[in-house]
Formats: structure tokens, sequence, C-alpha cells
């Protein structure tokens, strides 16, 4: 485990995600995730990680990962939100992420997309993932 603060109950300790070509998704999250703090933790042949506190972010190319382009709409997690700091930090973001491979969803409503009291950013990586980036 990272280090950090000891963990408490219900804290997350990490999320996973499977992809099915890690060299095209690295790059997208390796420059979000240390945008948000997170420093590289593990690298491994078919994975790299992330820690912050004491949780982490794991991307791997599993052999076990069926053929098939990963769809946010199908059942199944539709996306990780981070908290992103304040609406400034949070533009900041939204404006370096396409040169990293992000794409915006839901431009037409942002920063509102999720309701007009939730001020946050909703970002598609190069093979579908999708965060949120709420501002605090």
């Amino acid at each position: 485990m990272p280090a950090g603060p000891p963990p408490s109950r219900g804290g997350l300790h990490h999320a996973e995600l499977w992809v099915t070509d890690l060299g095209a998704v690295v790059p997208c999250w390796d420059w979000l995730l240390g945008r948000l703090g997170y420093a590289p933790h593990r690298r491994w042949p078919v994975g790299r990680s992330w820690s912050l506190g004491g949780a982490y972010v794991v991307l791997e190319q599993s052999p076990a990962v069926l053929a098939g382009p990963h769809e946010r709409t199908r059942p199944g997690w539709n996306h990780l939100a981070f908290w992103a700091g304040s609406p400034a930090e949070l533009a900041e973001l939204v404006d370096e992420a396409p040169e990293h491979g992000w794409r915006l969803l839901f431009a037409d409503r942002h920063p509102f997309a999720g309701g007009p009291d939730h001020h946050a950013a909703y970002l598609e990586d190069a093979a579908g993932h999708e965060v949120e980036l709420v501002a605090s």
C-alpha cells in the first residue's frame, strides 16, 4: 500500500481500470493524475499505478480483458470522479486536457453539465474512459 495516513473505514483503497491498449491511455492518465497530485507508484510491462495519500489508481492491460472497445454507457462503472480544486484550477485542467488526449464531454453545458449547483468537467480519454473533475 502507498505511504500515507492510516486508512479510514470506507475510504477508497484503489481503483483499477482495465484497458485494451495501455500505450494509448497512459499519456492521458499520467498527465491528469500528475496534475491532481498523484505520484507514479508502480510500473510493470502491462500496467501502471499512481498514488495519492493512502489510495492509488491502476491502469492494466490484462491478458484477461475481453476484446472490444470500452463503452461508458454500458453497465458497469461509468466514470471516476476526482476533486479538481478551485474553479480556476478546474478551468486550467480543462484548457490543458486536449493537449494530453482528453476530450471535453457535454461542452454545450460545461461547467454545469451535472446541474446548476455542480461545477465540474467531464473528460473522455483516447479509449473512451470518462473522468469527472469536480471544483471545490
